[in-house]
């Protein structure tokens, strides 16, 4: 048997929760990245903790590694069918933090 909720946010905050795991997903929402690009995309996030959260973000069954058999190693990250299932919510978070941002005078900087 697996771990008890008691509230289905009690689930998805389990889920998605923590500080990365929901900016990878953001950005795998907008399609499939290199390794690489996630690390430009994310660049406060170390290495060790971007490839810790893909894993886990693989082992929920959100991300799926493709891996290609080329040389250089080729590797790239997408969502899985239940990954895009968090669409709408990964929008809905996007959109507030804009908000946000706008009422509270926080600049939001694209990485360079």
């Amino acid at each position: 048997m697996g771990k008890r909720y008691y509230c289905a946010v009690e689930l998805a905050v389990d889920v998605i929760g923590g500080k990365w795991r929901p900016v990878i997903l953001a950005h795998l929402k907008e399609g499939v990245h290199r390794y690489g690009e996630l690390r430009r995309r994310i660049p406060d996030m170390s290495e060790k903790m971007l490839a810790q959260r893909l894993r886990e973000l693989q082992d929920d069954g959100l991300v799926e590694r493709i891996d290609y058999q080329v040389k250089p190693a080729h590797v790239e990250y997408r969502l899985t069918e239940e990954g895009r299932s968090l669409a709408p919510v990964l929008q809905a978070l996007y959109d507030w933090g804009t908000a946000r941002a706008e009422r509270a005078g926080t600049p939001i900087e694209a990485p360079r």
